[in-house]
């Protein structure tokens, strides 16, 4: 009865849907692909609305641009769901979202453990799902999503009984700041019957545990899954250093061809799971500390310590504009470090993760670093996050991840 309601419900909204009206010359990179409208483009909404209620959205010729769902504490006003003037927003149409989504991953990645929606570029705005074997992980980020979660989680639900994929249970991890600016409560729990919260993954031949309730963002890292596996190879007999290692993701790949292999992050809690998660592969090459990276990549320079493959991927240095000159600093320095610690012809493998720090600003910086270092470098890999987090061209947003490998020699 209650879907029923919903679906009523939906359809009722489509019928009496509020217009707005973007300004003179707004709205070229909605036409160009886009999915977001800011408050400053608006030039007028007919009408009375809610927060996250659906609207259509016009230009300032009357063209339709889309529908999208709106909220005033948020500088993006509207971010748009359908641009298909016939279609209406209900259950169905998340289904099918869903669907075209599951479809892309199947054909790119291994869908054991992988993440089946990718907020804008699945073209649904402000949601994220996790998949770790059977159990799916939430995060909503705006209130638009955050009030049609029900919705969601029926469609998505219904999508992979449909593909015959067994899924035991649903958390939500949307805690993150985010939420604050569209006026959200930053919360988590379960969206499902209560089930055990520490799922054991395999990552390319590694086992790990995974805490999806108290574990960083969903729980864990799986943009990087492919990257961890492309340094195995350059690892072979050798000595690795894996700065800010985390849970373990680059270094209990590495652990599975090195020779020695040390893990070290600021997080006492990081440090323990990694530690645990060596044990679960039987692992007896490993050595995890806690430390500051900085800290400790200057006293191996002092100790005069040497490795063969470095691995630096630090939290995002910079998560805006405004602070892009002082997280440029930062990572100049550590990558700097890093190439002083190598021996010649030895590899570093170093990643950004932070959406403002653009793929030729970070070439330009480790350059730079090479520089001052009095490095020659030579380029293996210019990679980014795994295909399950797709990058839509045109949409700088969506690329975040940068990850670039390249061997270090002396001049």
């Amino acid at each position: 009865m209650c879907h029923l309601k919903q679906e009523v419900r939906f359809q009722s909204i489509m019928k009496k849907m509020i217009t707005v009206r973007l300004k003179k010359n707004e709205g070229r990179t909605i036409s160009a692909g886009g999915l977001w409208v800011f408050d400053n483009e608006i030039d007028d909404i007919d009408g009375k609305y809610l927060n996250g209620d659906l609207v259509r959205v016009v230009s300032f010729k009357d063209d339709f641009l889309g529908y999208g769902y709106i909220n005033d504490h948020s500088k993006i006003r509207i971010r748009l769901l359908g641009r298909n003037e016939k279609e209406t927003i209900d259950r169905d149409f998340f289904i099918r979202r869903f669907q075209d989504a599951w479809e892309y991953r199947k054909s790119v990645t291994d869908t054991k453990c992988c993440r089946v929606v990718f907020s804008d570029s699945d073209r649904l705005p402000g949601l994220i799902v996790d998949k770790f074997n059977d159990i799916l992980v939430f995060e909503i980020d705006t209130l638009g999503m955050d009030v049609r979660k029900e919705t969601l989680k029926e469609a998505i639900l219904e999508m992979f009984r449909r593909n015959d994929v067994s899924i035991r249970g649903i958390y939500e991890r949307s805690d993150a700041r985010v939420r604050t600016l569209e006026g959200l409560e930053r919360v988590k729990g379960f969206l499902s019957d209560p089930f055990d919260t520490l799922i054991e993954i395999d990552e390319n031949g590694v086992k790990l545990e995974v805490d999806i309730a108290e574990g960083q963002k969903t729980g864990y890292f799986l943009d990087q899954k492919y990257n961890h596996l492309a340094i195995r190879k350059l690892c072979k007999g050798k000595r690795v250093l894996d700065c800010c290692t985390h849970t373990g993701g680059f270094a209990l790949s590495a652990a599975l061809t090195a020779d020695h292999v040390i893990g070290i992050d600021a997080s006492q809690t990081a440090i323990d799971q990694a530690v645990r998660n060596s044990r679960l592969n039987g692992f007896t090459n490993t050595e995890f500390i806690v430390a500051d990276v900085f800290d400790y990549l200057i006293r191996m320079q002092q100790e005069k310590q040497k490795f063969d493959v470095i691995v630096l991927d630090p939290p995002a240095f910079t998560k805006s504009r405004n602070s892009l000159k002082n997280a440029s600093k930062g990572y100049k320095e550590i990558n700097y470090r890093a190439m002083k610690l190598l021996n010649p012809g030895g590899f570093l493998v170093t990643c950004s993760c932070s959406e403002y720090m653009t793929r030729d600003l970070f070439m330009k910086i480790i350059l730079s670093s090479a520089n001052d270092a009095h490095k020659r470098l030579r380029l293996v890999e210019n990679r980014a996050q795994s295909p399950d987090h797709p990058i839509i061209l045109g949409n700088n947003v969506s690329e975040y991840l940068k990850c670039i490998i390249v061997q270090v020699n002396d001049r």
